[in-house]
């Protein structure tokens, strides 16, 4: 029997900047000890370690924060210690969420050879005014700049960019998603422009300085970019993810596929043998409960069948190959779905499922669009 597969996320806390829409636990801070860092998430990692023998590590998940600010030594200390922790795959894929300022740019190749294989870049948009409202440090030609030092030194690179801007119309999108298909990479993740509680956009909003776009128009902007994109052999294999086949992220796939992941650094969560863990997310504070206590665990929870259970239908149905509900009943021992309700949704054509109900359960197109909604029908 081959070892239960694991995935490691490290989340770095600190950004150069807030940005006005980012809900994500960083951190601006004026100055950062680095070794103190380092050996802060060395313990939390081991600690971790100790509690999950006989996994196979798959992915290591560099998240942030932006970790592209990290000592390309700390990413190679990070790694080389999660390899003689854990029995590695073959293939074990390597991420880092980068930000595209030249700075940062400039160590793409020291974090290839620490062991970085695949990097994220965080480009948004490729025109100066979308950046700005964005609030991001880096300009399009740094962004082009960047993707291209990524592209020369690891095999594999994404880029997010972000959709439904005010003043976005199908016209001017279907050009940035002509721009963002001609850059040649395997896999690209778009997100929706949300406005989230406590973000400097949520105040904008409030005091009236913008309108966010509309719900019709950002739907129209989501078939768009399905259409695009698929045409151009970057078919979505999740709801915000296209990449080409064989591109996909195998760490994200693990969420999604509902795999245990080990998550080390401020804020992070995990999930491992049916327990699920957080750590302290103010950085002040994960670093004091690792020299209290050998590790920053905040809390840990034995998650309940029917937690799991619709933990894992929550995150499996966002992907385009979906479920299988009677293997989750088998695996979790509780009934995942309701079927009378799901039944009405399949022939409503916003999920798909066998008649016989077995086979995998999974949203079709229209249905994407509506997620949230059919998951609050569905759900037990």
């Amino acid at each position: 029997m081959s070892p239960a597969p694991l995935a490691l996320y490290v989340h770095w806390p600190f950004c150069a900047k807030k940005c006005p829409y980012c809900d994500f636990n960083s951190h601006v801070r004026e100055e950062v000890d680095q070794a103190a860092w380092r050996e802060a998430l060395l313990a939390d990692l081991a600690h971790e370690a100790a509690l999950t023998k006989g996994h196979e590590l798959t992915s290591i998940f560099f998240g942030g924060g932006t970790p592209s600010l990290m000592p390309p030594a700390t990413v190679e200390a990070v790694i080389e210690a999660a390899q003689a922790h854990w029995r590695v795959a073959d293939d074990l894929e390597v991420t880092l969420e980068a930000n595209p300022q030249s700075a940062e740019a400039e160590k793409f190749k020291a974090l290839a050879s620490a062991g970085v294989n695949r990097l994220s870049l965080g480009i948004q948009r490729f025109d100066d005014a979308s950046l700005a409202f964005l609030g991001r440090l880096h300009n399009a030609a740094e962004g082009l700049k960047a993707l291209e030092a990524a592209q020369a030194a690891v095999e594999r690179v994404s880029f997010d960019l972000i959709t439904a801007l005010p003043g976005d119309t199908l016209e001017s999108f279907d050009k940035v998603l002509t721009r963002a298909i001609g850059l040649g990479t395997s896999h690209v993740s778009l997100y929706q422009l949300t406005i989230e509680p406590g973000t400097r956009f949520e105040t904008m909003v409030r005091k009236g300085e913008f309108t966010p776009l509309g719900e019709e128009l950002g739907a129209d902007l989501f078939e768009l970019t399905t259409e695009r994109m698929t045409a151009a052999g970057l078919p979505p294999y999740e709801i915000s993810n296209h990449a080409r086949p064989g591109m996909e992220s195998r760490h994200n796939l693990a969420y999604w596929r509902y795999h245990d992941y080990v998550g080390v650094g401020p804020g992070a969560h995990g999930r491992r043998g049916g327990m699920r863990t957080f750590r302290h997310k103010k950085p002040e504070n994960f670093l004091a409960a690792v020299g209290r206590n050998g590790h920053g665990l905040r809390e840990e929870a034995a998650l309940s069948a029917r937690e799991a259970a619709r933990e894992a239908l929550v995150m499996g149905l966002r992907l385009v190959e979906g479920i299988d509900p009677r293997a989750m009943e088998r695996r979790f021992g509780v009934s995942v779905i309701d079927e009378a309700a799901t039944r009405r949704l399949v022939d409503q054509g916003l999920l798909s499922w066998p008649e016989d109900g077995n086979g995998r359960l999974g949203l079709t197109p229209a249905g994407r669009l509506l997620n949230d909604a059919i998951l609050t029908e569905i759900a037990l």
